[in-house]
C-alpha cells in the first residue's frame, strides 16, 4: 500500500495528503494488493471494488490546503459539484465566504475548491481504470463471467466518461472554440498501476477537446452496448440493493449522456438520433398528460408533480443519480440540504438568486415557485429564498440528481428546434411536457406555435425552462459553458450576479419588480477573460509540467 500511494503522490496531486484520512485509506484498500489480485480474487469482492468506484464518485476527500484537517465534501459528483456548478453562474447566490472564490471567480492555482476537483475526478478515473483492469483479470481466471465483467466494466467506463466531462467543461474551453482543437484535459483510459503506466502518465500532454470528446463517446457506447435495461436483482447470487436502477448505470442513462456531449458540442441531429432511441420519432406526443410519456428502453418518465423526483430518491424519473444515505452521505459541510437549505434547519450558505426567480418565463403561478421554493433565515441572518429540492437536514440522504427524464425531454425540445429553419411543433411539444406538469391551467397556458415569433424565441423559451426546472441541480454553469460563443444566446462570458451575500426580498417580485438600486453587482466576465476556466492545479504542473496551464494563470 506504502508504493501505490507513492505513486498516487507523485501523479495525482499531493495524494499522500489525502490518502492519510480512513476514508480514504478504506477506499482505496480494495486496490492495495494488485500484485497478488486479491481485491479481485472472488465475486464478493468484485462487487466491492465497484461499490468503490461509485462511492469515489459520491464523497470525495477535502483537501482544504492549509494543514487543517481533511474532510468529506461530496467531490466530485455530490453537493460540491452542485453548489460550485451554481456557484460559478448567476442563478444562485453565495451567502457567506463558503463559496466567495467560485462566486467571485478569484479562483487561483492552489484554491481548494477547482483544486480539489481535478483532485477527486482523476482519483475516481484511476479507480474505474484499476477496476476495469482488475474485472478483466477475474474474468480471465473464472471468478466471475463474461457478462457481469461486461457490465461492471460497462460502468466504469461510464463513470470515467462523467468524470472527464466535467473536467472538460470546467478547466477547457467549449467545443464551439476552435471545433474541439483548444487545449482539453489528460484523457486517462489505463491504471496507474506499474511503473510503465507512470512512464506513460508522465509523458501525457492535455488531449485536444475533440479528442477527449471522442474518447468520451468510445465508453459511452461501450456502456451503452453492454449495460442492461434495468440492473439484475442479483449478480452472481448477491442481491443488488432496492432503486440500484437509480444509482447504478443503465443503458438509458448512457444514451442520456451521449445526448448531454452531443449538446455541449453543439450536434444537433446527434443529439435527436441518440433521443430517438429513448423517444422513437414515431412516438405521438401529448404533453397535457405529462407522464404519460415513457422511455422506450427503461421505466423512466416525468413524475406527475414537480415534487416527485425529491420527495422519492428512487423516482422514475431520476436516470442517474449519486446515492446518499444515513450511514453513507457526505457530512454537514458537504450535504445538499446543508449547503442550500435556511439557517436553522440547514446552514443558509446558497440561496436563489433575485435573477432567477424574476426570469420573465416563470410564470407567476408556477408550481416550482410555491413547491420548490420558500424563504428562510440566511447564514448571515437575513431572509431569502432558498430550494426545497433537498430536504433531510438530518441524515442528509438526499439523492445528488445527474440526469433526469425532464433533462432528456429538453434536450430532445432544444435539438428539434435547433434544426428546424421555423418555429417546430415537436419542439414546442418536449417543451411542454415540462413545463405544463408545473402549471395551473396548461390547457389555456401552454406553448403553441403562435406563442413564438420565430425559431430563436422557442429556443430562448427551452433554454429560460432550463434554467427553472435545473435550478440548484448544478447544470447551470454547463449551460454557460456551452453556449458562451452560441451566435444568438451567447451570455457573453460569466454573466452579472447578485452581490456576494445579496439577500434582500425586496427585489423578488413576480411579476419582476422595477427596482432603482442594482441587483448584479458583481460584474460580468467576458468569455476571452481567463478567469473563464479553472487553473490547472499548481501540485499537478509541479509533479508533471507537460501539462500546460491555462492562459492567464
Amino acid at each position: 500500500m506504502k508504493n501505490f500511494k507513492k505513486i498516487i503522490a507523485i501523479f495525482l496531486i499531493a495524494m499522500a495528503l489525502m490518502v492519510s484520512s480512513c476514508k480514504k485509506q478504506l477506499e482505496l484498500a480494495p486496490y492495495n494488493q494488485l500484485s497478488d489480485a486479491t481485491a479481485f480474487a472472488t465475486p464478493e469482492r468484485c462487487m466491492l471494488a465497484l461499490n468503490g468506484v461509485y462511492d469515489a464518485a459520491q464523497s470525495g476527500d477535502y483537501d482544504p490546503l492549509n494543514g487543517t484537517a481533511h474532510t468529506v465534501r461530496g467531490y466530485p459528483f455530490g453537493a460540491a459539484a452542485i453548489a460550485q456548478g451554481e456557484m460559478r453562474g448567476e442563478d444562485m447566490v453565495n451567502i457567506a465566504t463558503f463559496y466567495q472564490i467560485t462566486y467571485l471567480a478569484t479562483y487561483s492555482p492552489v484554491s481548494p475548491n477547482n483544486v480539489n476537483m481535478w483532485i477527486n475526478l482523476y482519483l475516481l478515473i484511476n479507480k474505474a481504470n484499476l477496476s476495469i483492469d482488475g474485472f478483466r483479470s477475474a474474468q480471465a481466471k473464472g471468478v466471475i463471467s463474461a457478462a457481469v465483467e461486461a457490465q461492471y466494466e460497462a460502468e466504469c467506463r461510464f463513470l470515467r466518461a462523467m468524470a472527464h466531462h466535467e473536467l472538460v467543461i470546467n478547466f477547457a474551453r467549449p467545443y464551439a472554440d476552435g471545433n474541439g482543437n483548444k487545449p482539453g484535459v489528460p484523457y486517462h483510459d489505463y491504471a496507474l498501476s506499474s511503473s510503465a503506466a507512470l512512464e506513460r502518465l508522465r509523458a501525457q500532454k492535455r488531449d485536444s477537446v475533440s479528442v477527449v470528446y471522442a474518447k468520451m463517446f468510445a465508453d459511452l457506447d461501450y456502456a451503452e452496448a453492454n449495460l442492461g435495461i434495468t440492473v439484475p436483482a442479483t449478480v452472481n447470487g448477491q442481491a443488488v440493493p432496492v432503486g440500484a436502477n437509480t444509482f447504478r448505470a443503465t443503458k438509458a442513462a448512457a444514451i442520456a449522456l451521449k445526448m448531454r456531449l452531443r449538446l455541449h458540442m453543439g450536434d444537433w441531429n446527434g443529439v435527436i438520433t441518440e433521443g430517438n432511441k429513448l423517444i422513437p420519432a414515431t412516438t405521438v406526443l401529448t404533453p397535457l398528460t405529462p407522464s404519460g410519456l415513457a422511455s422506450a428502453i427503461g421505466p423512466w418518465r416525468l413524475e406527475a408533480l414537480p415534487t416527485g423526483p425529491f420527495t422519492n430518491n428512487q423516482s422514475l424519473e431520476s436516470m442517474f443519480s449519486i446515492k446518499n444515505d444515513a450511514l453513507d452521505n457526505t457530512g454537514v459541510n458537504a450535504s445538499m440540504p446543508q449547503m442550500m437549505g435556511p439557517n436553522g434547519s440547514g446552514r443558509g450558505l446558497v440561496a436563489i438568486s433575485s435573477i432567477a426567480y424574476n426570469l420573465a418565463a416563470w410564470k407567476c403561478d408556477d408550481k416550482r415557485r410555491t413547491s420548490l421554493t420558500f424563504t428562510g433565515l440566511s447564514n448571515t441572518g437575513t431572509t431569502s429564498y432558498f430550494t426545497k429540492k433537498y430536504t433531510d437536514y438530518v441524515n442528509q440522504s438526499d439523492y445528488a440528481p445527474y440526469i433526469r427524464w425532464a433533462e432528456v425531454l429538453l434536450m430532445m425540445a432544444e435539438a428539434n428546434a435547433r434544426t428546424n429553419a421555423t418555429v417546430n411543433q415537436r419542439a414546442i411539444d418536449f417543451l411542454n411536457y415540462v413545463r405544463n406538469r408545473s402549471l395551473v391551467s396548461p390547457v389555456t397556458d401552454q406553448y403553441t406555435i403562435a406563442s413564438f415569433v420565430d425559431k430563436n424565441a422557442l429556443i430562448k423559451a427551452i433554454l429560460d425552462e432550463r434554467r427553472i426546472e435545473f435550478l440548484a441541480e448544478g447544470k447551470r454553469w454547463g449551460d454557460i459553458h456551452r453556449l458562451a460563443l452560441d451566435p444568438v444566446f451567447s451570455p457573453g462570458g460569466i454573466p452579472a450576479k447578485n452581490a456576494n451575500g445579496f439577500s434582500n426580498l425586496a427585489n423578488y417580485a413576480c411579476p419582476s419588480p422595477g427596482v432603482t438600486a442594482p441587483i448584479t453587482t458583481v460584474l460580468a466576465i467576458p468569455y476571452a477573460d481567463y478567469r473563464f476556466l479553472w487553473p490547472i492545479p499548481q501540485d499537478e504542473r509541479a509533479q508533471n509540467p507537460i501539462v500546460d496551464q491555462n492562459p492567464g494563470y
